[in-house]
């Protein structure tokens, strides 16, 4: 079984940076290097989106909402996926779930809540 953690959620005033973390597990593969991984948030009221996703050769897809703002990579070596976000919205708060997709299968993390507020 897959099994994804989340970390580096918090409180950061608007412009602000702040760096979100997923480290995968238990995969039949030693790393993320096979599938695809992503960044999803959801804000009250509204339904979960993508913000950005990684494919096993490093193809990026970004939203339009947070392209140039928001940066996604991977390291295999260390089973990690990392979300940089820079220049922080108020519209950007939200729960932060990272996401892994094997064959047909979805799998995510627990959720980090990200809160953007003067």
């Amino acid at each position: 079984q897959v099994q994804l953690v989340e970390s580096g959620g918090g409180l950061v005033q608007p412009g602000g940076s702040l760096r979100l973390s997923c480290v995968s597990s238990g995969s039949i593969f030693s790393s993320g290097s096979f599938y695809t991984m992503a960044w999803y948030r959801q804000a009250p009221g509204k339904q979960r989106e993508l913000v950005a996703s990684v494919t096993p050769t490093n193809r990026l897809y970004y939203a339009d909402s947070v392209k140039g703002r928001f940066t996604i990579s991977r390291d295999n070596a260390k089973n990690t996926v990392d979300l940089r976000m820079n220049s922080l919205k108020p519209e950007d708060t939200a729960v932060y779930y990272c996401n892994a997709q094997i064959g047909s299968t979805n799998y995510w993390g627990q959720g980090t809540q990200v809160t953007v507020s003067p």
